[in-house]
């Protein structure tokens, strides 16, 4: 067996999956858009969110060169090459993903006129062109610089490139996107009285346009960082466990090519019936993917690696105890699903309970909804803490990264359900803005309330995997640092522990407060609009549509950098002034804390959402009552909880992770 060949097999099917989604993005194109209008609007939100994205990477090029250039005189050129692999294939798929997104609206308000079907097809496609090019370039960039420079550790800058790319895209996404939500919500519903994505509504293109700034590139940059990070540490720790190059690190590799082929494959199950649940349909999706990961992972193992092999640690490693902690990290991404979808969908008791709360006022509604997401941390912590047990007694560090790296390998199947969402969202505001039959409306209704479910999901996904993502880092850095323990009674380890605990919570406050900011402005320019155009609210009037799109995206770019550069700064800082033992504390302080704020705000935001949109089933009351004003209030409080603040910390603690990869060599 010629194990060199594997990176090979990497590349063609990163390839592959850039073809197929090539030729999903070609079939969501053969379809119409709709009439005039309804390309107008489509148009009008592709060139936002397409203008943000084009001056956030323009933002982030001067950075990005620093870094380039720093680690060019370092470290070589391999790992400055790696680092701008890494960036530019992290644009490249958000690019790809957010062009076809903001396209495919119209076309699924078009297709939502003919059948359900065929309304969850086109955007279930244009999500699956946005997850296949986030595994596709993912799985190809390490493959790729794994084959050219044949070495994890030259090339651990690249998950570097792509930690620094999503760091941004998802602080800066977060705060456009709930930017416009704030602003279109509390003028908009509450003092105006308007429907939701109402055409009189100045800020509902933004609103509209936040939607794929957020949950398409956002988590795709994401959910990319995870992949690569993944991929880099677990050839590492490859090496490491089996004593250099061979089957334990080309492991890594083969079940990406499972994961991505496996996603390929199972998106064809997704269709659904007239009468049915969409989400049955998406499920199929989701639960083939891992089926078939599963299945392919059974086979490669016991191809690829020795009957029997015993570690430096004493663990004997077999294909058999492998294999359980692959389908450990498959269970893990299954599991966070379901906890998540329990805490946020407005089926469940959770999201009810904020919605009877509201009823006595929007103090009860939060008070409510911060128990609820407090409470939803507890499942998470166990399935991750037994994840980590079993994964670690099956293969010792080894079955760790091997768990994160089959959860990660599904990430094709996940961005598709994921991005999935807003496309649905933005064709059901389509609906509305254009007038088109109710019946249209109702039919991409049904999407939409699907999309909030995968969207919740997707960002449990996120941080679950953020978690395992960043165990297999913290094991690849006491690697590199030649650390076998880090003692917490040493006082520089208890000082990164706490300098690592307490950086979520600033980092999170920043990012909150930046979201406040941008939303002062968007009130103030909606309420300026309904005083001073003659007309709009008669809808005699358009409304500046245009103004406020400019005002999220200045305000994203501009609170965008202060987290950002906190993030990236405190590590170097730590690493470098309190040596080695305190970087391991603060990588362990962050992954934890982080975590767990991650959960409780995603959750608690997912949450109040829900709760508002229950109420607006009619519960309650309904809307225009005292309780659905409650809950509106309830929801604006969530949406930089659940949009900015929680997904950003996955990404900080992923940076955290691939910075410390970085200076492990320097530190002393």
């Amino acid at each position: 067996m010629d194990l060199s060949l594997i990176p090979v097999w990497g590349i063609v099917a990163g390839i592959i999956g850039l073809l197929v989604a090539i030729f999903f993005a070609k079939s969501v194109l053969s379809e119409s858009p709709g009439n005039e209008k309804m390309v107008e609007i489509s148009k009008a939100i592709q060139e936002g969110a397409m203008a943000y994205l084009n001056r956030q990477y323009r933002t982030l090029i001067p950075f990005a060169l620093i870094i380039c250039i720093v680690l060019l005189i370092v470290k070589g050129w391999p790992a400055a090459l790696s680092f701008l692999v890494g960036s530019v294939s992290s644009a490249i798929a958000g690019y790809v993903g957010m062009n076809i997104t903001t396209r495919a609206n119209a076309r699924t308000t078009e297709a939502a006129r003919t059948s359900l079907n065929k309304a969850l097809g086109v955007s279930f496609r244009a999500g699956a062109v946005m997850g296949l090019s986030v595994a596709g370039l993912g799985l190809l960039g390490v493959a790729g610089l794994f084959m050219l420079f044949g070495d994890a550790e030259t090339i651990n800058s690249f998950a570097f490139g792509a930690s620094a790319i999503a760091l941004f895209a998802r602080v800066g996404g977060g705060i456009y996107t709930k930017a416009a939500d704030v602003g279109a919500d509390l003028v908009g519903k509450v003092e105006a009285g308007i429907p939701e994505d109402d055409p009189r509504n100045p800020a509902v293109i933004a609103d509209n346009v936040g939607d794929n700034v957020g949950d398409t590139a956002g988590m795709g940059a994401d959910l990319f960082e995870s992949y690569a990070a993944t991929a880099i540490a677990g050839l590492l720790i490859g090496f490491s466990v089996y004593k250099g190059h061979g089957a334990g690190e080309m492991l890594f590799l083969l079940i990406g090519v499972a994961g991505i082929l496996s996603s390929i494959i199972a998106s064809f199950f997704v269709r659904t019936g007239e009468n049915a649940n969409p989400q049955s349909a998406l499920n199929k999706g989701l639960w083939g993917t891992n089926i078939l990961t599963a299945a392919a992972a059974y086979g490669l193992v016991n191809w690829i690696l020795p009957p029997s092999y015993t570690a430096a640690n004493g663990i004997v490693i077999t294909p058999n105890r492998v294999f359980a902690a692959i389908v450990c990290g498959l269970a893990v991404n299954i599991l966070i699903g379901l906890i998540t979808e329990y805490f946020t969908s407005n089926q469940k008791k959770p999201a009810q309970s904020i919605a009877k709360a509201s009823e006595t006022g929007a103090a009860t509604n939060l008070i409510q909804g911060l128990a609820v997401g407090l409470k939803s941390t507890a499942l998470p912590v166990i399935t991750i803490c037994a994840a980590t047990l079993i994964s670690f007694q099956a293969a010792g560090v080894y079955g760790i990264a091997i768990a994160a790296m089959a959860m990660l390998s599904t990430a094709g199947i996940v961005v598709a359900i994921d991005s999935f969402g807003p496309v649905a969202d933005n064709a059901g505001g389509i609906a509305e803005m254009a007038e088109l039959d109710p019946s249209v409306r109702k039919t991409t209704d049904k999407l939409d309330a699907v999309g909030n479910t995968t969207a919740a999901v997707a960002k449990g996904f996120a941080i679950g995997s953020a978690a395992l993502t960043a165990l297999a880092l913290f094991n690849a850095f006491a690697e590199l640092a030649h650390l076998d323990k880090i003692d917490i009674l040493v006082p520089t380890t208890i000082v990164g522990l706490f300098i690592g605990a307490g950086l979520p919570f600033l980092f999170s406050a920043f990012a909150m407060e930046a979201v406040g900011k941008a939303a002062f402005d968007m009130i103030a320019e909606v309420r300026r609009q309904f005083r001073e155009i003659p007309g709009l609210m008669e809808g005699k009037a358009k409304p500046d549509y245009a103004a406020c799109v400019d005002i999220s995206t200045k305000a994203a770019i501009r609170q965008m950098i202060i987290p950002g550069l906190l993030a990236v700064g405190t590590p170097v800082l730590v690493g470098f002034l309190l040596g080695k033992t305190a970087m391991g504390g603060m990588l362990a302080g962050g992954t934890v804390s982080g975590f767990l704020m991650a959960v409780y705000m995603s959750n608690a935001g997912g949450a109040w959402d829900n709760a508002k949109k229950y109420i607006e089933e009619g519960h309650h009351g309904g809307k225009g009552t005292p309780a659905h004003a409650a809950a509106v209030i309830g929801d604006t409080v969530g949406d930089p909880f659940k949009d900015t603040s929680g997904p950003s910390l996955n990404a900080l603690i992923k940076v955290m992770g691939t910075i410390s990869l970085i200076i492990a060599p320097f530190l002393r």
